[in-house]
C-alpha cells in the first residue's frame, strides 16, 4: 500500500470510529432514559456506568482525532480496544442483535492503529504496521 492510500484508509477508519463514539455518546444523552433500560435490563450493567461512557466516548473521540500526545492516544486506542471488544460481547452474551456496530468499529480501530505511524507526524512507540 502507498503511503497517499494508507493516509485515505487511516482518515477514513479514525474518522469512523470517532463518528461511532461521538455518535454514541449523542444518542446516550438524547436517549438517556432507554438507554439506561437497556444498561440495567438487557445488559445487567449498572445506570451509573452512562454518563461517564458519555464523557469518556467525547473525550476518546477528541485525542483519537486530534492526537496531542501519542501516550494519550495509545491510551485511547487500547482503552477502545478493550471497551469495542466487550460492548459486542455483553451484546451476544445478552442474545442482543446490536454487536455488529461494535465489530466493525473493533476492525475499523486496529487498521487505524496499524496505519497511525505511516500518516501522523507524532510516531507511536508501539509501530504495529512497521511488519510490512
Amino acid at each position: 500500500m502507498n503511503d497517499k492510500t494508507a493516509k485515505i484508509v487511516y482518515w477514513i477508519a479514525t474518522g469512523l470510529v470517532a463518528l461511532v463514539y461521538l455518535g454514541g455518546a449523542i444518542f446516550y444523552t438524547v436517549a438517556h432514559e432507554a438507554v439506561v433500560e437497556m444498561y440495567t435490563g438487557l445488559l445487567n450493567y449498572p445506570a451509573y456506568l452512562v454518563w461517564p461512557l458519555v464523557v469518556l466516548k467525547i473525550i476518546g473521540a477528541v485525542v483519537l482525532l486530534w492526537r496531542p500526545s501519542t501516550f494519550l492516544s495509545d491510551w485511547v486506542y487500547a482503552s477502545m480496544f478493550w471497551h469495542l471488544l466487550l460492548a459486542a460481547s455483553a451484546h451476544i452474551g445478552a442474545g442482543d442483535p446490536g454487536w455488529p456496530p461494535a465489530v466493525v468499529a473493533w476492525v475499523l480501530l486496529i487498521i487505524s492503529f496499524m496505519l497511525q505511524n505511516r500518516v501522523r507526524a507524532k510516531k507511536s512507540p508501539y509501530d504495529l504496521g512497521a511488519a510490512e
